[in-house]
């Protein structure tokens, strides 16, 4: 039986296996992805799992509290009627931008349609601050921050991902979800080890724990979520579990789904992985403490100061195993300052030696930096400006063609019918139209643009330009009647299709 307020083990929730989910043994928990989930008309499969007593967490994606942008209220608001309608515990979000440009820069507002590193600097982790507090007030119920995986770092950060987890749970209180394929991808594509981010971070503050799959190409680490969990990945489960017990743990898969037993093969893996670590760290625990016993029962130790017995304590302790967080069932997570960090250390002095990302202001001096540094960096990525000072352009590189293919996975899943019209021209003729166009809207929106440039320009040989014209018509809407120029374009389109 599981103990109080712990989640267990538990997966992924996606339509494409919620049958198998649904008859999958020893599942404790799911988590869906909230912008899926309506919360007026929840999934069958969800309502069932609820029936059951199976715990279902909301985990957003579009939030973006890494971003300049003060957190949306419309999306806070969707995010926490989703947790009222799930009868969720907590809800899940990221630490990533999404979006830039905007009032903040005065420049067109960008989607990445997917979710990039925000910078580790002073200015950064006070405006990330500020936006996890707006939403935990938001929000009827706590809110956990997900670490992520990223392909290129930000040239001149100031702190290491665990001082600036750190940090984070230190100022604002809010539990960590942590990611260890995330940690294991940041350790190949940024040379960053897990075994130190876990020493930084405050482990204590896990609210629980999500293992993935992936693979690596060319020395880069791709984070699909399609492939099965790597031994490395397990390894750094592993390292985190000799130091805590995680509340809960969590399987993620997103595409390319395998059977039900290879499912849950994955899910004994990893349990399996998890009873290993804790049974070594019992072991190890119990030796030090026979090992304490029997010096403390010496007449040497009796003899000497309780300064002197106490040092000879921490002595033993560090003979027999390395440095651990602590472990602890409390709801709130309590943090322990490492000694080589002070609490003042986020926020240096106006006059202060720190460099560039440290300078204090104003919370919207702060957020422009922020948003100038975001919106040059997406820019790049998705609309071929030119790469900001500092960063690695072949990596820069590799994100923009990652971004750009799953900018053309999406768009394929919400309007499916565009790789049936096009066939095998849809995926070459949407990455040279993304080449050119950002995203500026949703995904849905995405679909509707890429349509009409292709119906207003040129149709890839043998497309059936009738049924796609039929497909955008419909879909489009009425002509609006604002005198906007996206209006006025809309209008235009609709008559030049019309005519045709």
């Amino acid at each position: 039986m599981r103990e109080p307020g712990r989640l267990g083990t538990g997966i992924g929730w996606r339509p494409e296996i919620a049958e198998a989910v649904e008859n999958m043994a020893g599942i404790d928990w799911v988590e869906a992805v909230a912008e899926n989930v309506c919360p007026g008309h929840l999934p069958e499969s969800l309502l069932r799992l609820r029936e059951r007593g199976i715990t279902v967490v909301p985990h957003g994606v579009s939030l973006g509290l890494g971003g300049a942008d003060r957190p949306d209220e419309a999306r806070l608001t969707a995010l926490a009627e989703r947790a009222e309608a799930l009868g969720s515990p907590l809800v899940t979000e990221h630490i990533a931008f999404v979006r830039a440009g905007g009032p903040l820069t005065a420049s067109p507002l960008l989607e990445a349609g997917h979710l990039l590193p925000v910078p580790r600097t002073r200015d950064a982790l006070h405006v990330l601050c500020e936006n996890v507090r707006a939403a935990q007030a938001a929000l009827p119920v706590p809110l956990a921050v997900e670490n992520i995986a990223a392909l290129i770092s930000w040239p001149g950060e100031e702190m290491t991902e665990g001082q600036f987890l750190y940090d984070l749970v230190d100022r604002t209180g809010v539990r960590l979800l942590i990611d260890v394929a995330n940690l294991h991808t940041n350790h190949v594509n940024r040379g960053e080890d897990p075994a130190k981010a876990l020493d930084e971070l405050p482990v204590e503050a896990i609210a629980y724990v999500h293992v993935a799959g992936g693979f690596e190409r060319d020395g880069v680490w791709h984070d699909s979520h399609a492939h099965p969990v790597a031994r490395p990945v397990l390894d750094v489960l592993a390292d985190l579990a000799s130091r805590v017990t995680p509340p809960g743990v969590l399987l993620e898969r997103d595409e390319n789904f395998p059977g039900p037993a290879e499912l849950e093969r994955e899910l004994t893996s990893i349990r399996e992985t998890l009873e290993t670590a804790e049974a070594a760290a019992r072991g190890t625990e119990r030796g030090t403490a026979a090992l304490v016993g029997r010096r403390a029962a010496s007449p040497a130790m009796a003899a000497a100061s309780p300064v002197a017995a106490g040092k000879a304590v921490a002595e033993t302790a560090a003979e027999t195993e390395p440095a651990r967080s602590p472990d602890t069932s409390s709801t709130a997570p309590a943090i322990t300052t490492p000694a080589s960090r002070t609490p003042g250390d986020a926020e240096a002095a106006p006059d202060g030696p720190a460099g560039p990302g440290s300078r204090v202001g104003t919370d919207d001096a702060r957020r422009q930096r922020v948003a100038l540094a975001q919106a040059a960096l997406l820019s790049a990525l998705v609309a071929g400006t030119p790469a900001p000072e500092g960063f690695d352009r072949v990596r820069l590189g590799v994100q923009a063609r990652a971004l750009a293919a799953k900018r053309a996975d999406v768009v394929a899943k919400v309007a499916p019918e565009l790789p049936e019209i096009l066939a095998d021209r849809y995926r070459p003729a949407f990455l040279a139209y993304a080449q050119r166009r950002p995203m500026t809207g949703g995904y849905r929106r995405d679909a509707l643009d890429f349509a009409e440039h292709l119906l207003l320009t040129r149709l890839p040989e043998g497309a059936d330009t009738r049924r796609l014209r039929d497909w955008w018509l419909e879909r489009s809407g009425p002509a609006p009647l604002s005198g906007r120029p996206a209006a006025r374009l809309a209008r235009a389109t609709r008559r030049v299709l019309l005519r045709r």
